[in-house]
């Protein structure tokens, strides 16, 4: 009985070994087919991934602010970045924030993306915090007005509003420092206006005294300031404007200076029309003696320093060659020789 047994289970075992040889005859000719379509198949599938969740969206945000909302779901921050081109799909960013065991960490506020990244990039800068913000450096040159700064200003922060940034400067025209400053990308024009304000006041404790000394209001020194700014750049030649400008407030006669138009209507000295000279306007210095209602622009140190303590002279008068040198004069007749002599007119 048992060598019957045995004699049985062998059969089954060499009809076993038989079968499993026909089928790897049969499957031996179409594996390499097979193989070659399992693999197409399996690349297909892995670009399909890629291309739907995976890579950048055409639109990536490249430099620019992309904001994460505060107090939001890990949905609502996934259809945020795939509203702002940041991901293609929402779902690959919850999966990957999950994977990550961040699913609640999702930090709120600004970013910014130097290059496009992938969900899976994106996910671990938005789990860390990792902003990637860097201070944009801006230059508000000597001399510009409130105007000048917020077209300057509104071109380098995208968070910066420049309407409302001149509603609330132009009453400080004059008090906000010209300096290099270091914003971040993501700066709000009061943070910006604050700090050039508190810029000026940090200054002005240097010039306190000075302006003190000076018999001046200081309303009065930063309006003359702002002149002299656009009438000269060498310190000396400031000085002795200054002086020939204070002069002529003491003996009541008009300043007669066309800077104040380029304030005013744009126009420099060589667009200036005698209508223009004649129009009735506070800042016409033509036509009103005295300083104008207030400053025309943000004055440089120097040219504080200048209205503040001026050169002694006699000189009333005063014009620039061409070669950028500054000549004075007594009275007006001394005036329009040296214009004679030195511009040809």
């Amino acid at each position: 009985m048992l060598k019957w047994l045995i004699t049985k289970l062998q059969g089954v075992f060499d009809d076993f070994d038989d079968a499993q040889a026909d089928l790897s005859e049969h499957w031996r000719p179409h594996s390499n087919r097979r193989t070659i379509g399992i693999l197409v198949i399996a690349g297909v599938l892995a670009a399909t991934i890629y291309t739907q969740a995976i890579q950048p969206p055409e639109e990536f945000p490249v430099r620019e602010l992309v904001t994460v909302p505060e107090g939001s779901t890990l949905s609502e921050v996934a259809l945020s970045l795939a509203e702002q081109h940041v991901i293609r799909s929402p779902q690959a960013f919850e999966l990957s924030m999950r994977i990550l065991g961040r699913a609640r960490d999702a930090k709120a506020g600004d970013y910014i993306f130097k290059e496009p990244q992938s969900v899976w990039a994106i996910a671990r800068r938005v789990s860390t915090g990792a902003f990637g913000l860097e201070p944009v450096r801006i230059r508000i040159a000597e001399g510009a007005t409130t105007r000048e700064m917020a077209e300057q200003l509104s071109k380098a922060l995208p968070r910066f509003n420049a309407d409302a940034f001149l509603l609330a400067a132009r009453p400080q025209e004059g008090y906000l420092f010209p300096d290099t400053y270091f914003f971040l990308p993501n700066a709000h024009e009061d943070a910006v206006l604050e700090t050039l304000r508190q810029n000026f006041d940090a200054h002005l404790v240097e010039l306190q005294p000075l302006i003190d000394a000076s018999g001046h209001s200081l309303e009065e020194i930063i309006t003359m300031a702002s002149i002299i700014e656009r009438e000269a750049r060498i310190p000396a030649d400031r000085r002795m404007i200054s002086g020939a400008l204070w002069n002529r407030i003491r003996i009541n006669m008009p300043l007669q200076v066309d800077v104040t138009f380029l304030y005013t209507v744009g126009k420099n000295t060589f667009q200036l029309t005698l209508a223009d000279l004649r129009t009735d306007h506070p800042y016409n210095t033509y036509v009103n003696k005295g300083l104008p209602p207030g400053p025309i622009g943000s004055p440089s140190l120097d040219s504080i320093k200048a209205a503040a303590e001026p050169t002694p002279s006699e000189y009333l008068f005063y014009l620039a060659d061409n070669t950028g040198v500054t000549h004075f004069s007594k009275t007006y007749e001394e005036h329009l020789r040296k214009k004679r002599l030195y511009l040809g007119t």
